[in-house]
């Protein structure tokens, strides 16, 4: 009798992608539903959705689900933890939302060391509202609102964020991964794991980064998008872990 080799995973629900052609949104999806289908957690979590382009993502994930105003997922999370301890809470938000007008929730958020998991998925532009300039577009980068390329004089470098939260005590683990590859999309697994293990064991705040694509707003293909991660995402993003619990962060 012949073994299946891939099955749609109880978390994700069987409805037609939202998503553009070569974007890596439905990877992360897949990923965190697929662990919490492994761990037996699909009916005690509860996501909180941002605006961008993952704003239905609630049709998608099999869990209980509710959005929250631009950039403000952090602080609904914090509210449904306090309220309800023994469920595990997370957000799942876009660059442009996490940190740009949700930056100040996403910094005290974990500051206070609120028992709560962020997917944060940075593909370093704006894509649901038109391609602008995001705080984590790269230098030399072109957006709808920077057409001939960011630069440090106008705007400032790029934001780190991991690096960034990782400096705040309430952190307890924070990640950076990639979804260009098997093996990085492998071990960005285990990080969604890892972060919910956390949450679990109420040690404190924990996040997950994923470098994504925007082939749409990149302007070039699907395949072309992975080579452009790669090659220009990572350099300015290492992957790795930025703080964990036992330590021996990079």
């Amino acid at each position: 009798m012949k073994q299946p080799v891939f099955e749609l995973t109880k978390g994700m629900l069987p409805v037609e992608t939202i998503y553009c052609p070569g974007c890596t949104h439905g990877i992360s999806h897949r990923l965190i539903m697929e662990v919490l289908d492994e761990m037996g957690l699909l009916g005690s979590t509860i996501g909180c959705g941002s605006i961008g382009c993952s704003v239905l993502a609630h049709r998608q994930m099999n869990i209980d689900m509710l959005e929250s105003p631009h950039g403000r997922a952090p602080a609904v999370a914090s509210g449904i933890k306090r309220v309800h301890p023994d469920k595990l809470v997370f957000t799942y938000q876009g660059d442009g939302d996490l940190a740009s007008i949700g930056i100040a929730e996403i910094i005290h958020a974990a500051a206070r060391g609120e028992k709560i998991t962020a997917f944060f998925v940075n593909n370093a532009i704006y894509g649901m509202t038109g391609g602008q300039m995001a705080p984590t577009t790269l230098i030399g980068q072109k957006a709808t609102t920077c057409v001939t390329g960011r630069t440090v004089e106008q705007a400032g470098a790029p934001m780190r964020i991991s690096e960034l939260l990782s400096s705040l005590d309430g952190a307890v683990y924070i990640e950076r991964v990639a979804l260009n590859s098997p093996a990085n999309v492998n071990k960005a697994k285990k990080a969604v794991r890892r972060a919910f293990e956390v949450q679990e064991q109420g040690l404190g705040f924990s996040m997950v980064e994923f470098i994504s694509t925007c082939p749409t707003h990149w302007g070039v293909s699907p395949v072309q998008a992975l080579d452009h991660l790669k090659e220009k995402m990572l350099p300015y993003y290492p992957l790795g872990v930025y703080k964990s619990p036992e330590g021996g962060e990079q």
